[in-house]
């Protein structure tokens, strides 16, 4: 089962996509939408065709842990994605995933203006590999799980 990561943004959405056993962050995309609606139209066709069965959408939290108008407005976009995909998104906190994002870019050697494009999509993935992570579904575990040892040990 694919997972789909959504870092919303008023004007860009950072999309990614796990591979198809839940385990690796595989693509990552922005889309550029200000309708919330649409937005939300647009995130289920791309979930459809993709074959995802588990959205995780961002939940902007200050430093202490409160929310603040960014929260509330993830949580009515959250409503209409379940509208939209008949999936309930889980969300997942988010504080400081665009600065990480920022931090990964700039390492890369991706100047400023360059990170607007793609800056969402590596935060969105950055939430799915933190999600991933906290499920257990690792490559390593989904490795050790299926390995002969694990299984003789098992018996």
């Amino acid at each position: 089962m694919r997972i789909m990561a959504i870092d919303y943004g008023d004007r860009r959405i950072g999309l990614a996509v796990s591979d198809a056993l839940g385990v690796l962050c595989g693509d990552a995309f922005t889309l550029s939408e200000w309708n919330m609606e649409r937005a939300a139209q647009r995130i289920a066709q791309e979930a459809a065709a993709r074959g995802v069965g588990t959205l995780v959408l961002g939940l902007p939290r200050n430093m202490d842990g409160s929310e603040g108008p960014r929260a509330e407005k993830s949580r009515a976009f959250a409503l209409l994605l379940e509208r939209e995909t008949g999936l309930t998104p889980v969300l997942w906190d988010e504080r400081r995933s665009s600065v990480e994002a920022h931090a990964i870019l700039h390492a890369n050697g991706r100047k400023m203006k360059q990170h607007r494009r793609t800056v969402d999509a590596v935060a969105a993935s950055l939430l799915l590999e933190g999600f991933l992570a906290s499920r257990g579904n690792t490559i390593i575990n989904k490795i050790e799980k299926d390995s002969p040892q694990t299984k003789e040990e098992e018996q």
